[in-house]
């Protein structure tokens, strides 16, 4: 059997059968990224259960924000050099219309479908019923209630103009000091358009901003060595703060998000990847770590950069890749969507509100159309919520005090659920415009790949390597 390795015009094959195999090959398990980060959340939610370490567990939060905070400093320049030097060298304007466009119609049809996936487990499940003792209870506890009319405030902002103004930053120094992703997209859209049109001329400034990319692909590998520790502070901060009462109070309700994204996930996304000819199994597996990584921070963001870089390795085009999935984490929240319906409805059977079919399907409407403002602020989710039950008008707003405690424990669902569908997304849309090495796709998805995805490391992949590939799938 032979064996590969990395060299600077792809994959060589090594005689006999030493040295690791190539892609980053069969690492022991303790020198795997996903196995500290694994350990790490363990770690953090026992110290935040152990009522004698709930002090120590509330001092680890500086940990979680550190390394949420080293990612997101990166997230802004590496969405502008990606998008920027993928126009650039597309060239074709059209091109790029196309995409963006095959891009919006399949979020519409995701949303559309985690909606009402949510919207029909949630009458099925029936996780509200008999607590109306409970919501009454809640909804007079005035401190639970000024947390509620601060959502409620913020949402009252969120309408369509506002939200298509905001797309436009008000100058190109804010959206990159704030990190806004649509507005940082935007900008990006409209440079490598521009860049594109000067042809020659600019060639030379794109292949700087290339290797500019490079380096900072190179950051973000140093970056995720924090990791596990920032993992662990963000959980044992969470457990401690919550604690075991309020996720016992409304676990009914947990289980029903979490089944329900599964649900999701294996089901609508298991057939989309069937169709697109790629197996969901391979690509979870191929973006374990990034899994852990959100699980931990309940960040979707932290793992952007890498995200970018593994779907780049695994051949969909560098382009598709720019484009596709940061405005798929503004357009495409299936997970958020899931948490919507499931959410909305919960606080109507909890409070006894009486929603027909024609309320609830207004209320998937109202929701096709609020979803996408969910990225736009922090804690988009809840304030979408808010927004959405004041559009509706039949539910109490008040009733949001039965989530407070335990919405930070369902976003890990949602985050993890958002993620997986934008990669997805990437794939199926890079297939479609036909900007999708399927070899190196099939190599990837079969962990024969080369090199540190987090490099942004390109290669070539040789006969004998795919062979060896299809080899392991069988």
């Amino acid at each position: 059997m032979k064996r590969f390795r990395a060299s600077e015009t792809g994959l060589t094959a090594v005689a006999g059968g030493s040295g690791p195999p190539c892609p980053g090959g069969r690492k022991p398990l303790y020198a795997s990224l996903y196995f500290w980060v694994l350990a790490a959340i363990a770690a953090g939610i026992l110290l935040g259960l152990v009522p004698a370490t709930k002090g120590v567990a509330m001092q680890m939060q500086p940990f979680g924000v550190a390394f949420i905070r080293m990612v997101k400093m990166l997230i802004a320049p590496i969405i502008f050099c990606t998008v920027v030097t993928g126009i650039a060298k597309m060239g074709d304007m059209g091109r790029v219309g196309r995409v963006g466009l095959k891009c919006m119609l399949y979020f519409w049809a995701m949303t559309l479908c985690a909606l009402a996936i949510g919207l029909v487990v949630v009458n099925l499940y029936k996780p509200g019923a008999g607590m109306d003792d409970y919501a009454a209870k809640m909804q007079a506890d005035q401190a639970e209630i000024a947390k509620v009319e601060a959502y409620a405030g913020a949402a009252k902002k969120m309408s369509t103009a506002d939200f298509l103004l905001h797309i436009v930053p008000s100058s190109v120094v804010d959206a990159f000091a704030r990190g806004d992703i649509l507005q940082v997209l935007f900008f990006s859209i409209l440079f490598g358009v521009a860049l594109a049109n000067l042809g020659e001329k600019a060639r030379n400034f794109v292949g700087i901003l290339d290797e500019f990319s490079k380096g900072l692909f190179r950051v973000i590998h140093y970056v995720m060595y924090f990791a596990p520790l920032g993992a662990f502070g963000a959980i044992a901060y969470v457990v401690a703060s919550q604690g075991a009462d309020a996720l016992a109070r409304l676990v009914y309700l947990m289980l029903g998000v979490y089944t329900t994204c599964l649900i999701f996930v294996f089901g609508v996304l298991g057939v989309v990847c069937k169709l697109a000819g790629f197996s969901l199994w391979r690509y979870l597996v191929y973006i374990k770590e990034e899994i852990l990584l959100v699980l931990g921070t309940s960040s979707s963001e932290a793992a952007l950069p890498r995200m970018m870089a593994k779907l780049e390795n695994a051949g969909a085009d560098k382009s598709v890749v720019g484009l596709c999935l940061p405005m798929g984490y503004s357009f495409n929240l299936d997970g958020t969507c899931i948490y919507l319906t499931m959410a909305a409805v919960f606080l109507a059977q909890a409070t006894a509100t009486p929603l027909d079919i024609g309320h609830q399907l207004s209320l998937l409407a109202i929701l096709l159309l609020t979803s996408k403002g969910a990225a736009a602020v922090t804690g988009g989710g809840f304030i979408t919520l808010a927004a959405t039950l004041q559009t509706v008008g039949s539910i109490p707003v008040a009733s949001l005090t039965l989530l407070l405690g335990v919405d930070r424990f369902m976003s890990e669902a949602r985050a993890i659920t958002n993620m997986i569908g934008n990669g997805v997304a990437t794939i199926v849309v890079a297939k479609w415009e036909n900007a999708l090495d399927a070899n190196r796709l099939r190599l990837a998805l079969a962990g024969r790949s080369c090199g540190d995805p987090g490099d942004g490391i390109s290669l070539e992949q040789p006969a004998e390597a795919l062979a060896l590939a299809a080899a392991d799938e069988k």
